[in-house]
């Protein structure tokens, strides 16, 4: 049951839940000093995601299980956040519901691949969805963006709560990343959607039906 345990790899992932959690209660309640703590905590809270997959690399504790945790964990940050920025006005709703409905439609899809022994990376059959996906450029450019946007929006929100002025320029940088991060999860889950029928109808997802008797 090696690739079941609880494995440093994973350790990190999971922890990335509590710290999500104090981030949102800053967001919230912490008052200027608190929202200003979230931006370098959202940083953290962000490199962790990288963090876990050089130790899981390192340590030889890739599994199938961890891919699927990093994904879960990667789409609750994600969508909280988006969810808490916009529930706070500093965002368009509009970014969170493409979020989770780009997430519902890919994750579905990864998670019957999942079952049949596939990560959310090697599921990929061509070599351009495999570029969108799973490539270290457009892994780093997504998490950059979204970094920038989330670290900007909560500096934003703590200089507005503390009335200086400043606030309103560094959220305009912030849109712009908000923005262009929508675009980059989008675009990195249409390959998924776009190549799904050649994986169903691949041979390792074939299901044989079992003989019909004619006793």
């Amino acid at each position: 049951m090696k690739g079941h345990r609880m494995n440093v790899a994973n350790l990190i992932t999971v922890l990335r839940f509590p710290l999500l959690v104090v981030v949102v209660l800053l967001l919230y309640f912490g008052g200027t000093v608190g929202q200003l703590i979230d931006a370098p905590l959202i940083v953290a809270l962000i490199l962790m995601d990288s963090l876990d997959g050089i130790v899981a690399r390192r340590r030889g504790e890739q599994t199938l299980i961890g891919s699927a945790l990093d994904i879960a964990t990667d789409r609750a940050v994600e969508i909280v956040l988006w969810v808490a920025y916009a529930h706070l006005r500093l965002v368009s709703v509009v970014i969170p519901l493409t979020v989770v409905i780009r997430g519902a439609l890919t994750d579905s899809i990864r998670n019957v691949a999942l079952q049949h022994g596939q990560s959310a990376h090697s599921m990929m059959r061509t070599s351009w969805g495999r570029w969108l996906v799973n490539s270290g450029t457009m892994r780093s450019s997504y998490g950059i963006i979204k970094t920038i946007a989330f670290t900007l929006l909560a500096l934003a929100l703590g200089l507005q709560t503390g009335g200086h002025a400043a606030w309103h320029s560094v959220w305009i940088v912030a849109s712009v990343a908000s923005w262009i991060a929508v675009v980059l999860c989008i675009v990195r889950g249409l390959p998924v959607l776009i190549e799904v029928r050649g994986l169903f109808q691949s041979a390792e997802f074939q299901v044989t039906a079992p003989p019909v008797s004619h006793e």
